[in-house]
């Protein structure tokens, strides 16, 4: 399957992020569908232990990950900035009988955050070629989270074959350098991963190649 190239920074310039990103959707949506619908594995793992309630899904894509956990009892909050996106969420959580848990929501999120409290917050390869606010996007997330909740940071430590961004020397940040960026109060807050874990990743062509995660996640102790 042929992947979109990485945009210039002509294509950057021509188009607002919601605007590129609804166009890349647009296009590539029925021919990502399979693979973008999967669920991200570091969720998996993380969620697996945990006691469904209300989980805000920031930059959600296709939806696997929110279809992954409204069908295991979570009440799930799917947000993205493409409207193509957030619609493909609602009509396949409607198709498998899960609109009751799953809302979807679009927001810019350099601009706008998705109200309420939430026990799990995760934000997978929430990447972007645009300038963006990360660490306050992230630390608007981690403050939406109740007493107990968790936020999850899942981004890529490496370049995959299938990427579209082949630079192999731009900086990754740690989970170490992104937990600093949150400037979050020590002591209402609890680091229970920060790690560099490496696995054999599928491309949407279905090719296989080994790649690392940057992972962090976070437990709100208190208010």
């Amino acid at each position: 399957m042929t992947q979109p190239s990485k945009p210039t920074a002509e294509d950057l310039a021509a188009q607002r992020p919601g605007e590129f990103w609804e166009g890349l959707y647009h296009q590539h949506a029925q021919r990502l569908e399979n693979w973008a619908t999967r669920v991200n594995p570091l969720l998996v793992e993380t969620a697996d232990a945990l006691t469904p309630g209300a989980a805000l899904d920031l930059a959600c894509g296709m939806g696997g990950d929110t279809l992954w956990l409204a069908r295991r009892g979570w009440r799930v909050t799917a947000v993205d900035i493409a409207p193509t996106a957030v619609a493909q969420v609602a009509r396949v959580a409607a198709e498998h009988g899960l609109d009751d848990v799953v809302t979807t929501e679009c927001h810019d999120l350099a601009e706008t955050f998705p109200a309420g409290e939430y026990d799990l917050v995760s934000a997978q390869y929430f990447h972007t070629p645009y300038a963006l606010p990360r660490g306050a996007v992230l630390r608007r997330a981690a403050r939406a989270l109740r007493p107990g909740g968790r936020l999850l940071v899942v981004d890529h430590g490496s370049v995959a074959p299938w990427s579209w961004d082949q630079d192999t020397d731009k900086h990754v940040p740690t989970p170490e350098e992104v937990y600093a960026e949150l400037a979050l109060p020590s002591p209402h807050w609890a680091v229970e991963r920060a790690d560099a874990p490496r696995r054999e990743a599928v491309g949407p062509g279905g090719q296989t190649a080994m790649v690392t995660d940057h992972v962090l996640l976070v437990r709100r102790t208190e208010g």
